[in-house]
């Protein structure tokens, strides 16, 4: 039989936890947020215009692309020209909103996958071929590396983790503690592209446009910092797991299973062979885009410069390549493992992949024309003046601002969930009062990054939660909201720290962040 200690005791920090998120469930639904924020920018645009704001700063001219001191005063939605905008621009506002279509081509390859079972099965494999000393790391780093599948890391490798541990005997709860970490804590932290980086990127052009029309920032702008940053979460969830999560649990006992009963982390023959084709399928993948990219001539490379980074259409179509990376693989997989029979399969699967994101294209409408408003009444650029003008009169460095701004992300995070719906509120505040002050939007967004990841872990009102308190219950069934925070509250901490700290010596050190992306502008 499984052994569950005793419920923890009720801290102080615990009540502070249940009254934030008694705060945080009064607040209404993202979309009904975002239609109410647009209404407060056209009443806020009227009364800004009619006392006549305005600011005064260096910015970038759009029609002749030269730096020079421009005034900026708040326009009226109210008005006669602001109504007429409002009517005429609403389907365009939808329509130009950049991260709708990045977001939707890479989860046609995403969701795919999903459904056919190929990334579950990847995870699997990952788990039975772990050796016993490598436990740790190899589940924080299979979650760090989840995120490029959207939820799937919550849904597989958080419970699978607690297994893995269980076979090792281990406790499991420690496993659940570790795989939660690297999926929702090191949700920022990655080797290569994945959803979250067109999402964001898309949102960071919006509000670039407010400040330099001609700057746009490639979903690879922050790939550098964040491939360093698979290691920081690594190494700093293992310590915190190995030396003060699983010390703290309680002893485990676990339950014989039924005979015969077959391992959950176990791969069929048909999965295996399944595997063993996509792979073959995505290396061959691999061998075309490298032959494609390879001639000086190709039609990847930049055709001024040819490079195959600034500029050049290998970069500028990202996202559908990343699409193909997943979408023929799990085609593969699906056919071979039997989850497809044919093409009407494949198809549904597609179907089912836009229909998971309808909950996203219904905010996306909403948020486009919160975004529109805020750029068309100037209050975003005022506030980025405004903004710049009192930093810079403060005299704080450029750390010491990063730094307050990932306080301010992990803070609020407390609050809103989503990642997309802060940043889009943010962004057209902070990119362009930080460009103002001479930091590039890539090494803004990775501020925010690091603020609304590490604070997830801790959140009840992050979507997931609720599961994983299911998935504790299986092995502690007292296990509840101040069981889990108080279990994953020091991998937030310590993430918060090591990880601004591993900004401060980039900083400090002037490495590019991602590919032709520095520092300062």
């Amino acid at each position: 039989m499984k052994h569950a200690g005793p419920s923890p005791r009720r801290s102080l920090f615990d009540r502070f936890l249940n009254t934030v998120e008694s705060v945080g469930n009064r607040l209404p639904h993202p979309i009904t947020l975002f239609a109410l924020l647009a209404l407060g920018v056209v009443l806020l645009s009227a009364l800004c215009a009619g006392l006549g704001v305005s600011a005064t700063g260096e910015m970038v001219d759009s029609r002749t692309g030269t730096v020079g001191l421009q005034t900026v005063r708040a326009v009226s939605l109210l008005s006669r020209e602001g109504l007429a905008y409002m009517l005429t621009h609403v389907v365009s506002n939808f329509t130009g909103y950049a991260p709708l279509g990045t977001v939707l081509t890479a989860m046609l390859g995403v969701g795919v996958a999903e459904r056919s079972g190929l990334i579950a099965a990847l995870l699997k494999k990952a788990a039975q071929i772990t050796p016993r000393r490598l436990l740790t790391p190899t589940v924080i780093f299979l979650g760090v590396m989840s995120n490029i599948a959207s939820d799937a890391g919550y849904v597989v490798l958080i419970p699978v983790g607690a297994m893995m541990f269980e076979a090792c005997g281990r406790h499991p709860m420690a496993g659940l503690a570790a795989a939660f970490a690297g999926v929702s804590g090191g949700f920022s932290a990655n080797l290569i592209i994945g959803t979250l980086e067109p999402l964001l990127c898309g949102i960071t052009n919006e509000a670039i446009r407010m400040v330099d029309p001609t700057y746009t920032m490639l979903p690879t702008g922050n790939l550098y910092f964040m491939m360093a940053s698979v290691g920081l979460i690594v190494l700093i969830g293992s310590l915190v797991t190995d030396r003060l999560v699983e010390p703290r649990l309680h002893t485990f006992h676990p339950s014989a299973g039924a005979d015969g009963e077959q391992d959950p982390r176990s791969l069929t023959a048909e999965e295996r062979s399944a595997l063993r084709a996509a792979g073959i399928a995505l290396l061959i993948l691999v061998a075309v885009l490298i032959l494609l990219a390879v001639p000086q001539q190709s039609f990847l490379r930049n055709p001024q410069s040819g490079s195959l980074i600034a500029g050049s259409p290998l970069m500028q179509g990202l996202i559908p390549i990343i699409a193909l990376f997943f979408l023929l693989p799990a085609i593969v997989y699906g056919l071979r493992a039997g989850t497809f029979s044919g093409e009407r399969e494949v198809c549904a699967a597609l179907g089912g992949s836009m229909s998971a994101m309808g909950g996203y294209i219904a905010l996306a409408f909403v948020a486009s024309q919160f975004l529109s408003y805020f750029q068309y009444t100037q209050l975003g650029a005022i506030l980025a003046l405004r903004g710049a003008e009192l930093l810079g009169s403060l005299g704080i460095g450029g750390i010491a601002l990063m730094l307050l701004l990932i306080l301010f992300s992990a803070f609020l995070n407390l609050f809103m969930g989503s990642a997309s719906a802060k940043w889009t509120i943010l962004a057209p505040v902070f990119v362009p009062m930080f460009m103002l002050l001479g930091y590039t939007p890539e090494l803004t967004q990775i501020a925010y990054r690091i603020g609304d990841s590490c604070t997830n872990l801790v959140t009840p009102l992050m979507s997931y939660f609720s599961m994983i308190i299911v998935f504790a219950r299986r092995y502690d069934p007292k296990a509840g909201i101040g069981t889990l925070i108080s279990m994953m509250l020091p991998y937030s901490l310590l993430f918060l720290l090591g990880w601004s700290a591993m900004l401060v010596l980039w900083m400090l050190a002037g490495l590019p962040v991602g590919p032709g992306a520095g520092l300062f502008l």
